[in-house]
């Protein structure tokens, strides 16, 4: 009698097994202080379709890695994604954050072909405070203070064309009038580590580092997904940056989910990320 084992190999040729995305990891996009800024690369196992995500994970400005990536179904389509590590807030304060993802932006621009990358559109991506820093790199395209000078590609563009916001902060000059006891408990030290001090004694840092304060006609379209129960990140932080992109007369969708906290599964179902592919129709 035939072992199991031998009935697989046997039959194997019969069988199309599915190809595994591939990640390449700690591919090193900078280098500042002696600290080497790096992020993987997810690519699809067959076509690679256009455009290319930038994902920057979330951890309250303070902590979280590049190894979170939830859009990994996405990648199985065909969408690659570039999940990047930055400095956290208690190695370098703002706007660090903002310079290294800008640098990673212009790398990926400068050396995609070595991956067959589509980078003519990136849409970039992120939940809770790397939602934050995504939105606040995609509507800040061409800004001097916060372009930096990272890396070594300098004259390749850190321009985005889409944001897609999960569960982020908008406006740093409110958020905390706007949180729960249990959201203060978490943003409070947050700031002060990321700013230095509490939005109101650095106003003019809280608005730079605030997306609602830099939008302007040209900014890029956003899509935003925000649980109405979060306790963490007040839903009208995600309702401030949908009013003032509407105001500016930019496209913007709102996806509040009923029932939601402060992220999980509900984010990246199948509901949410039909949502998420109609979006990235209009980059192909």
């Amino acid at each position: 009698m035939k072992t199991l084992a031998a009935i697989i190999l046997a039959l194997a040729p019969t069988f199309a097994f599915a190809e595994e995305a591939r990640v390449i990891r700690d591919i090193e996009y900078a280098k500042v202080d002696e600290i080497s800024l790096s992020l993987d690369l997810h690519l699809p196992p067959a076509e690679i379709k256009a455009p290319l995500i930038i994902w920057i994970h979330g951890g309250a400005w303070r902590a979280g890695s590049k190894k979170s990536m939830p859009l990994k179904e996405l990648v199985a389509e065909g969408h690659p994604v570039a999940s990047v590590d930055y400095r956290l807030s208690p190695v370098a304060k703002f706007p660090a954050q903002i310079h290294d993802i800008k640098a990673a932006i212009r790398f990926l621009r400068a050396n995609g072909a070595e991956w067959k990358l589509p980078t003519e559109n990136i849409v970039i991506a992120g939940e809770s405070a790397g939602a934050h820093l995504a939105a606040l790199t995609g509507v800040t395209n061409g800004n001097a203070e916060l372009e930096g000078t990272l890396g070594t590609h300098l004259k390749a563009s850190s321009a985005i064309q889409g944001i897609i916001s999960f569960y982020g902060a908008s406006d740093l000059t409110t958020i905390l009038s706007q949180s729960t006891p249990h959201g203060l408990s978490v943003r409070t030290p947050a700031l002060e580590l990321l700013l230095g001090d509490l939005p109101d004694a650095a106003p003019d840092l809280a608005r730079l580092a605030s997306p609602v304060y830099h939008i302007d006609k040209s900014d890029p379209p956003l899509l935003l997904f925000h649980g109405d129960r979060d306790p963490q990140m007040p839903i009208n932080q995600s309702i401030q940056l949908l009013g003032v992109y509407e105001l500016a007369g930019c496209t913007a969708s709102f996806h509040p989910i009923h029932g939601a906290a402060h992220g999980g599964k509900l984010f990246y179902d199948k509901e949410r990320l039909a949502i998420v592919r109609e979006f990235l129709e209009q980059f192909r």
